[in-house]
């Protein structure tokens, strides 16, 4: 997949060639069931077409741009983004810088630029409630108004349900909802995959190695979108690719600490032995095993660290 990180025609056509386009439009965050629905027909059609399938997505969630106060967690970073996007097969994606300047952009503008100019689309594929512009004042009309004069066409698609509601979509809302609940499983069901976060292992106080339990330290961006506090079971990948199950702790640990300001993720990896200081690790979310609770003392305390590192191993077998 390439990567065009200008919306020119010089750039688009460094990447496609001559081709025309077949394109989708989205922030993608989550890169869940729905947008790959949108992305297989994109696909689809762009090979039936001899054209080039197309992703457009932001530098950032562009709700982080118009309403910064208000603006969602994200479920996944840039970089797992792209490694997402990649893995469906498109031939590109555009990633578009978006600041105050383009938050006032009218939808026409925008159209003209990036799909009409710089991507000479042949065919659109959104979802049917697809908005965009300042004031999110474009939509399927608009646009279907402007393939009129430009040559190109829309196809509006039925949102995508999940297993767990038949009449609820999937959406990066409802996932979040999910992960605000700890109900990863659900959450899992919507993304197709499971949860993940990533950060680098930084120094803690060490007090696991104290109680024969050490833990990895992941720091998160703080606009990352965590799960309810709890411990869970999953799975840490490792800079060299290795992946290994793990009990993951995500809290304020209020048996050494009454007032910690903020929660923090702790992994212990099962079977590992190792140095992970500095390294850039990817943590997902498989089940949750319990809420956070104070204990009474450390042999209070090892002996649940006992039991939920024996569940976390049941759960990633």
């Amino acid at each position: 997949m390439h990567v065009v990180s200008s919306p020119t025609r010089d750039a688009v056509r460094a990447a496609i060639g001559n081709r025309r386009s077949v394109v989708t439009i989205g922030a993608f965050d989550g890169v869940h069931r729905g947008p790959l629905a949108v992305i297989g027909e994109v696909i689809r059609r762009a090979r039936a077409a001899d054209s080039a399938a197309v992703v457009v997505t932001f530098d950032r969630h562009p709700a982080s741009v118009v309403r910064p106060d208000s603006a969602p967690l994200l479920l996944i970073d840039n970089e797992q983004k792209l490694e997402l996007l990649a893995a469906t097969g498109v031939d590109a994606t555009l990633v578009v810088p978006f600041g105050e300047r383009e938050a006032l952009e009218s939808a026409t503008d925008f159209a003209t630029r990036v799909f009409v100019d710089a991507l000479r689309v042949k065919d659109i594929v959104v979802g049917e409630d697809f908005h965009f512009g300042h004031r999110r004042s474009g939509n399927v009309a608009l646009l279907r108004a402007m393939g009129a004069d430009h040559d190109f066409v829309v196809e509006p698609l039925v949102l995508v349900t999940h297993a767990v509601d038949g009449d609820a979509p999937t959406s990066s809302t409802a996932i979040r909802a999910a992960l605000r609940l700890g109900d990863v499983r659900t959450a899992a069901i919507m993304l197709g995959r499971d949860h993940e976060l990533r950060g680098v292992v930084v120094q803690g106080d060490q007090r696991g190695r104290t109680i024969g339990v050490p833990t990895a330290n992941v720091a998160v961006p703080t606009n990352m979108c965590m799960p309810a506090e709890g411990v869970y079971a999953g799975f840490a990948v490792l800079l060299d690719g290795s992946r290994h199950s793990c009990a993951i702790n995500l809290g304020r640990r209020p048996t050494f600490y009454k007032d910690a300001e903020h929660a923090l993720l702790e992994a212990h990896l099962l079977d590992f032995t190792g140095d992970l200081y500095g390294q850039r690790i990817a943590v997902s979310f498989r089940e949750r095993l319990r809420g956070e609770r104070a204990f009474a003392g450390i042999d209070e305390l090892k002996t649940q660290l006992r039991s939920d590192l024996a569940a976390a191993r049941t759960a990633t077998a």
